[in-house]
């Protein structure tokens, strides 16, 4: 499928970008230099604008595949990225798919992440027909669980090791939203 924009609000959702136009590649770097971020989403490296690219372009090939809804979160007047937002573990067929997250640091503590997630859960049950969405996190990632409430999720319980945090085994929590 192609990328949808979404107005969230006091943001709004679109594809990550890397052309004359936009350019989120350097906010992206800085993102994942942040040690907070490294910490919770281990599973990436971009440490250059050439990672970014790399990873600019997986987002579009997700979305084309219809694996996985992915949109930066924007501020509605610059473009400025704030973070990004995706159904990923897309499967049409079944009608389920899990929330991905992040904010970018200097957007942390505003709120912004709760409005995008609310949004992509709310495309996800009306434009792809999702009967369920999930939302995981390493257990002690408070700031994860708080979003997972405000949104809505209900706490399904916790599968011990099946994450890591700081190179450690980690409960991953997992949270269900149903339509």
């Amino acid at each position: 499928m192609e990328p949808i924009e979404i107005n969230a609000g006091h943001h709004y959702l679109r594809a990550l970008r890397a052309d004359d136009r936009l350019d989120d590649r350097p906010a992206l770097v800085s993102a994942f230099a942040d040690e907070e971020m490294r910490r919770w989403v281990y599973h990436y490296s971009v440490p250059d604008l050439e990672a970014a690219g790399r990873y600019v372009a997986l987002r579009t090939r997700e979305w084309a595949d219809d694996e996985r809804c992915s949109w930066a979160v924007a501020e509605p007047t610059t473009g400025e990225l704030l973070g990004e937002v995706g159904l990923k573990n897309l499967d049409l067929d079944a009608g389920t798919a899990e929330v991905a997250c992040w904010t970018h640091p200097p957007a942390r503590c505003r709120g912004i992440m709760t409005e995008a997630v609310g949004a992509a859960v709310r495309f996800g049950f009306g434009a792809l027909d999702l009967k369920e969405v999930r939302y995981t996190h390493a257990e002690p990632n408070t700031a994860s669980a708080r979003l997972a409430e405000k949104c809505g999720f209900t706490l399904r319980g916790g599968l011990p090791g099946e994450t890591e945090v700081d190179g450690e085994p980690a409960t991953l929590m997992v949270w269900t939203l149903r339509l």
